[in-house]
């Protein structure tokens, strides 16, 4: 797909630059490699480089530096972390999947229990701001700093799930669960939610109805079960100039408050 659209726009001799956003994955490995082979030591750099496994991250990268070779444009490659931002239909979206879990637990009296693993329970992670994001995509399409390079870009925070979780539950007027360390994985906790979301969505008037629209809980848990410390180092983009930062909390609070505007979620 990379190929292609780029040999379309060549004849036009119009790109001035590319900017191909991947992620953690260009470490981690992809889903049918997760966590195999050689892992960096965290905190991510750019500087450690591709892992000796196939990665269709470095396709595309390949894709993007071959073109840019023969087209003569700039390009930026973004790697964020899970991204928290507005997106209805997407498969992989951690921040609206937790406020439809979060908004379920406070209709229903369900208990709000973390769904991962200890690592992640209490060990440092990081995210990304899709605003975050957005900023730094314009930064690196036009600040000579940051022509033809790799970037990591997630927050600039770090924090753990054990703090994290009360924060969302406080946020929604609900109860933590204490976390005894055992896995209870949220695919499992919603598989039979699809009903009751639609009771709470007609009552509520709210525009969606769906579950399957608003909520991943694969891949949350996929995020969650993580048995390994990810957190990113963002000091190649700040020696470059791009200093902006999110904490990830507000993060979080900034969508679930969008979401409820936008009658998302009650």
């Amino acid at each position: 797909m990379v190929r292609n659209l780029l040999d379309a726009l060549q004849p036009h001799k119009s790109v001035r630059h590319v900017a191909l956003v991947t992620g953690l994955k260009h470490y981690l490995g992809p889903f049918e490699a997760y966590g195999k082979g050689s892992l960096p030591q965290t905190p991510f750099r750019e500087e450690q480089g591709r892992l000796d496994i196939d990665n269709f991250y470095y396709a595309q990268e390949d894709e993007v530096f071959a073109a840019a070779k023969r087209d003569g444009f700039n390009w930026s490659i973004h790697r964020p972390h899970t991204i928290i931002g507005k997106t209805i239909g997407n498969a992989m979206n951690m921040g609206t999947t937790l406020a439809v879990y979060a908004s379920i637990c406070k209709e229903t009296g369900r208990p709000f229990r973390f769904p991962g693993v200890n690592a992640q329970w209490n060990s440092l992670t990081d995210m990304t701001s899709a605003d975050l994001l957005a900023r730094h995509l314009f930064w690196a399409a036009t600040a000579a700093e940051a022509a033809n390079e790799d970037f990591n870009i997630v927050n600039g925070d770090v924090f753990r799930w054990k703090w994290m979780w009360k924060r969302i539950a406080d946020w929604f007027g609900i109860d933590a669960a204490e976390f005894d360390g055992s896995v209870t994985p949220l695919e499992g906790i919603m598989a039979n939610d699809a009903p009751v979301w639609k009771d709470i969505a007609e009552r509520h008037g709210l525009v969606e109805h769906d579950l399957t629209r608003l909520a991943s809980p694969w891949h949350t848990d996929a995020d969650l079960g993580r048995p390994i410390e990810v957190v990113t180092d963002m000091s190649k983009s700040r020696r470059r100039g791009f200093l902006e930062y999110q904490p990830t909390d507000d993060a979080f609070y900034d969508l679930f408050a969008k979401l409820r505007r936008e009658r998302f979620i009650p």
